[in-house]
């Protein structure tokens, strides 16, 4: 967390030296990062683990660690639909005045799990894989995709602004930004889920 902090810090000095129009390479450069910490942090804490450890759920109304990997799959595509229906919309940089919320704050606010919020429909595990194995998969390929997207897309994600219910007025890099965000919200829950008292050894 302190890392993605000071990666943030630094995104932002160096907003001050060119024009907000212009994405700068250091946002890229940041958001691959975030992407690519977030996916290799949760791919290191289930590597090796059991198909009866992926399994384990601490109590019947919460998650276990397979279910979790396979919600922040669901919510990415979600993002990943959201951002591509937004850069088809044209440009809209003169309501960058609107955004109140910075890159900072929507990271901490989607990353505090003393926060509790309910997923949507959308987000909710329905079991759609035919192993484990497969829901890993699933959730490394479609990262390797996204973070393809960000590396190689033209499209100026900090041009393109939208109204979220939750976070009112954002950009579209920040839609993304929230989705790496997402990612380290429920790593933190299966760290939980290793830590119970209950987990299969």
């Amino acid at each position: 967390m302190k890392k993605l902090c000071l990666l943030l810090a630094i995104a932002a000095f160096s907003s001050f030296t060119a024009p907000k129009h212009v994405i700068l390479r250091e946002d890229r450069t940041l958001l691959i990062t975030l992407l690519q910490q977030t996916k290799d942090s949760l791919l290191k804490d289930i590597a090796g683990l059991t198909d009866a450890q992926l399994e384990y759920k601490p109590a019947p109304d919460r998650w276990s660690i397979i279910e979790c990997v396979e919600h922040i799959t669901l919510v990415e595509k979600t993002f990943m639909d959201m951002e591509q229906g937004l850069m088809k919309q044209p440009a809209n940089p003169e309501r960058r005045k609107d955004i109140k919320v910075t890159d900072e704050s929507l990271l901490k606010k989607m990353e505090d799990r003393s926060h509790k919020a309910k997923a949507p429909e959308f987000g909710i595990p329905k079991h759609s894989y035919s192993s484990d194995a497969e829901a890993i998969k699933n959730f490394t390929e479609q990262r390797d995709k996204l973070i393809d997207y960000v590396t190689n897309t033209p499209d100026e994600l900090r041009n393109h602004i939208t109204d979220n219910p939750i976070f009112g007025t954002m950009d579209g890099y920040q839609l993304l930004l929230l989705d790496a965000g997402h990612t380290n919200r429920h790593t933190q829950q299966l760290e939980e889920v290793k830590a119970d008292a209950g987990f299969p050894k």
